[in-house]
């Protein structure tokens, strides 16, 4: 995340004041930038360390609230433009995913009340920031908890995790295997709604597969992912029998995603577009 000097003489502020004295011995907290404690964050929520999470996330808000406040306040909506405008609300920013983190992370132990709690503050108190993918995009942590609290208000089971497409496309695999089509669509659609996009873009940006390399073929991520959704998103409607949605996700897979590919754990690629004709020539033999 790129970060100006106002960052550096703001955090040279406050270490001088003493504010992290009391360092626990237990975490490293790095240099106490609030992209390094969000960071570690995310580390330990995947590690699924509850403490953890809630010592960088803490000490986040503790040292950063007041100035997200303040940019929050100077806001009628999100930033838009340039990548270096929306990273200028760095403070908003991490404030919001560190809490949103907190949210996952109480969520995920089953503690549901808490969870809500942060969920709700990070839509009431910082609304507007935005958190940066590694992929290439900003998301919207406030958006986020809108949707996670809806879903522990009504009892679903549902996990969209970091809403990457990436998780989303497992989890619509998952949900597959165990015959829900339900989460299946919820899954799929999920990629549609945050990545088609993109995919398109990379989509009208080829004439052919990507083959130069794996790691080529991995740049090509939102095409690819949106692509092997509708797959699974056709492949879950027909067997339940909804032949005909089915083929509108594997039409539409063929019509507008034709160069996705789909990475095998085995250690291959395959063309979900290619094996979506091949179901779509199938229905037409019945």
């Amino acid at each position: 995340m790129k970060r100006g000097f106002i960052e550096l003489m703001f955090l040279t502020t406050i270490l001088a004041a003493g504010i992290p004295s009391q360092v626990s011995a237990a975490y490293n907290f790095g240099d106490y930038r609030s992209e390094t404690l969000t960071t570690k964050a995310w580390e330990s929520l995947k590690e699924g360390n509850l403490d953890a999470v809630l010592a960088y996330t803490n000490k986040c808000i503790e040292l950063y609230a007041g100035q997200a406040k303040k940019m929050q306040s100077s806001l009628e909506g999100y930033p838009k433009g340039a990548n270096d405008l929306i990273f200028s609300y760095w403070a908003l920013n991490d404030v919001a995913t560190s809490l949103f983190i907190q949210g996952e992370a109480y969520r995920k132990a089953d503690k549901a009340d808490q969870a809500k709690e942060a969920y709700r503050k990070v839509v009431n108190e910082f609304t507007y920031g935005q958190a940066w993918d590694p992929q290439g995009w900003f998301w919207k942590p406030a958006e986020a908890a809108k949707e996670k609290l809806a879903m522990l208000e009504s009892g679903s089971k549902l996990d969209f995790g970091d809403y990457t497409s990436s998780f989303l496309t497992t989890q619509a695999w998952k949900a597959l295997a165990e015959n829900n089509v339900e989460a299946v669509l919820a899954y799929a659609n999920k990629v549609l709604e945050l990545y088609e996009s993109k995919a398109k873009e990379m989509q009208g940006s080829l004439t052919e597969y990507p083959w130069e390399s794996k790691e080529k073929i991995f740049t090509y991520w939102a095409l690819n992912d949106v692509g092997t959704s509708l797959y699974i998103k056709g492949e879950a409607l027909k067997k339940d029998g909804k032949n005909k949605e089915s083929q509108e996700a594997y039409q539409k897979l063929v019509d507008e995603y034709f160069y996705a590919q789909c990475w095998d754990p085995k250690g291959w690629f395959w063309k979900p577009a290619e094996a979506a004709q091949q179901s779509l020539d199938e229905f037409g033999e019945i």
